[in-house]
Order: C-alpha cells, then sequence, then structure tokens
C-alpha cells in the first residue's frame, strides 16, 4: 500500500532513502507495465481486427503445401514478429529501469547474444519437439492430446533434471564452490537434513545483474546447488546457509516435486481442452482463416482458454505462498530462523521489493508471500 514515509512497521528494516528508491523502482516498472501491456493488447487487437493470422496463413501456403512445415513456420514467423515488438521493450526495460537503479550489469553485446542464443536453442530444441507434437495432432485423431501430454512431459522431465548442465553454460560460467567453511557449511547442512547432494556450483550472475539469487535444480540423484556470485558478496556465510535450508525444505516437503506434477496435470487439462476446440471450423472463420489448422486451432484456443488460465494462476500462486511458509520454518527447525530472517530483510532492500503491497494484489499476482508475513511466521 502507498506511503511516502517509510510505515512504523517497516522502521527497522529499511531506511528513509532506501524506502523511497524502492517505492521509485515500483513506480517505474508499474507504469512501465501499463504502457507494455497497453501497446500489446492494441497489437492484438490489431492483428485480429485485420484478419493477420489469416493473412499469414495464407502467405505461408503459397509457398508451402505440407501442413506440418506450414504450421512450423507459422510459429517461427509468429515467434520472431513478436521477439521483434517486444523488443524495444525488453531493451528499455534493462538499459533504462534496471540501469537507472543500479541493478543492469549487462552489455549491449551480452544483450543480443542472449538474444541470439535464445533463438538457437529454440530453434535446435524447440523445433523438434514442436514438429513432433504438431505430428502428432495429424496423425493420431481425436486422442492426439494425450500422446501431445506424454511428449511434454517427458521433454519437461529431461529439462528439470539437465538444464543446468546443457542450458545454464550457453549463457553462464558455473564452477564448482571451492573448498573453505562455506562448502563445508552447506555440505553439513544437507547431511543432517539427509538431502543427497551432487555438487555445488557457483555461477557469475553478476555478469547481468546486481540482483542476488540461489537456486536447487535436478531431480532424483542429479540435484544440484547454484550459488550466485552477487549472493555469496551480499550475505554472510549463516545466512547463506540458512537460504539453502529454506530450498533443502522445498524438496524435503515433496514442493518441488508437488509443483511439477502439478504443471504436468494443467497440461494435460489444457490438452484435454484443447482437443475440444480443434479443428473447429467456427474458432478458424472468427480468425479469418478459410479452414482449421493446428496452428489457427491452437491460435484461437489461447485466446479462449487466457481467463481460464487466470484463475489457475491464482490458485498455484496461493500454493506456492503456502509452501514459502512451510519451507521458511523448515528452515527455522533445521538451522537458524534468525539468520534466514537477516537473509530475506537484505535480499528484499537491496532488491528494491515492495516491501508493503496491497493484499488483494498478493493474493492475485505473488507467488512469495511479502517480507512481512515471512518474517512474522518466522517469529
Amino acid at each position: 500500500m502507498w506511503s511516502d514515509k517509510v510505515p512504523a512497521k517497516l522502521a527497522n528494516i529499511i531506511n528513509q532513502d532506501e524506502y523511497s528508491r524502492s517505492q521509485g523502482y515500483f513506480l517505474a516498472n508499474r507504469r512501465f507495465g501499463h504502457i507494455s501491456a497497453t501497446i500489446n493488447l492494441s497489437i492484438i487487437l490489431a492483428v485480429l481486427a485485420l484478419g493477420g493470422f489469416s493473412i499469414l496463413d495464407e502467405f505461408i501456403r503459397n509457398y508451402f503445401s505440407n501442413e506440418i512445415l506450414v504450421s512450423l513456420l507459422f510459429f517461427g514467423l509468429t515467434g520472431l514478429l513478436a521477439t521483434l515488438i517486444g523488443l524495444p521493450f525488453s531493451w528499455y526495460e534493462t538499459f533504462v529501469i534496471e540501469e537507472k537503479f543500479g541493478f543492469n550489469r549487462t552489455s549491449k553485446i551480452t544483450f543480443f547474444l542472449d538474444l541470439v542464443k535464445g533463438w538457437m536453442i529454440g530453434i535446435l530444441i524447440g523445433g523438434p519437439v514442436l514438429m513432433l507434437i504438431i505430428w502428432i495432432y495429424y496423425r493420431t485423431g481425436g486422442l492426439f492430446w494425450i500422446y501431445m501430454w506424454l511428449v511434454i512431459t517427458l521433454f519437461s522431465v529431461f529439462m528439470n533434471m539437465f538444464y543446468s548442465e546443457l542450458i545454464v553454460p550457453l549463457f553462464n560460467k558455473q564452477k564448482p564452490l571451492e573448498d573453505g567453511s562455506l562448502r563445508d557449511g552447506i555440505e553439513k547442512l544437507a547431511k543432517s537434513a539427509g538431502f543427497r547432494l551432487t555438487d555445488i556450483y557457483t555461477i557469475d550472475g553478476s555478469k547481468r545483474s546486481a540482483r542476488a539469487n540461489a537456486y536447487f535444480t535436478g531431480l532424483g540423484p542429479m540435484k544440484r546447488i547454484v550459488l550466485y556470485d552477487t549472493l555469496i558478496n551480499d550475505l554472510d556465510e549463516e545466512e547463506i546457509i540458512a537460504v539453502l535450508a529454506h530450498e533443502i525444505g522445498h524438496y524435503r516437503k515433496k514442493h518441488s516435486l508437488s509443483m511439477l506434477l502439478a504443471g504436468i496435470l494443467q497440461t494435460g487439462l489444457l490438452l484435454f481442452i484443447f482437443s475440444m476446440f480443434a479443428g473447429n471450423d467456427m474458432l478458424a472463420s472468427a480468425l479469418g482463416a478459410p479452414g482449421a489448422s493446428f496452428h489457427i486451432s491452437l491460435i484461437a484456443f489461447a485466446l479462449i482458454y487466457s481467463p481460464v488460465s487466470t484463475v489457475i494462476s491464482i490458485i498455484l500462486n496461493y500454493i506456492s505462498r503456502k509452501n514459502e511458509f512451510t519451507a521458511d520454518r523448515y528452515a527455522s527447525e533445521i538451522y537458524n530462523g534468525k539468520s534466514l530472517a537477516n537473509a530475506l530483510k537484505k535480499l528484499s532492500v537491496k532488491n528494491l521489493s515492495n516491501l508493503n503491497p496491497h493484499p488483494s494484489y498478493v493474493f492475485a499476482y505473488y507467488s512469495h508471500p511479502p517480507l512481512l508475513e515471512r518474517l512474522k511466521h518466522l517469529e
């Protein structure tokens, strides 16, 4: 909730200058979000009004007749156009807003290299998966959604297990955490929690941002801890280990697995509902297309499904906030709740988080509880 001066309940966490910066950061992002959302919505409405999807479909069919190739090119070209439209927004966010508030460390060369690498990954990895999904649609009849669900599930599990080994090195340098008291403390914590740990890595997050972070990746025996160099610089060892105790709590309480399963079930539900609309000529006609196809049906379905997706997102955010409280409690039980509280305070202030958000906004959009709620539960 808005206030020019530091609210009394935040007085022992943040000073006036830091609070003013966090409010300025919030306002800058809110204005930018409203402007970008309005422009994007206007573009979508203009494309629908002018029959843009139908025009693109017809243009591709002038040169190709194979349905799988037509769909691949359709998604490729719409993805390229979306990237070009979003490029000015990404540039402004990175080199104006993030730069102004001291977060950006991304060079212009890195910015464009990331863009190119993202496209290469999409073509080399996403392309074959998408081709397989389209092939399934045209070859397996009414039960296509079950086979698609299986393919997407296997791909999701694979990426969860190997993302840090296959994708991250394309963008960042990872190296094993050096021997010392921090590594010893983390290994001791993992052992006491019965957490089987493959290895501990550091990553050069400061290459792009001043924000601090840490994460666990992998499933089963492939688990890995990754610490951003910014986190190591911003927190003391007790606080870093407390943050990792929180992350271990997610694993011990099966939060990561349950959220993965929830995502898989959500995908299955989405594909089942899609199967009820796919191939509908009326929906294709609404987009100006002469007949139904995989890509036209998917675009129409995405527009229809958007409100349902918003409701599901609110439910998943609610579950996620509950999980955060549980992981915080776990960390305080197996390690040190005070160190975790101190870490949360430091990270929230440094990252210019909105420390006093409106409850209704938290309910609709926050996947993590606000700082004060987390501190209250830790106490």
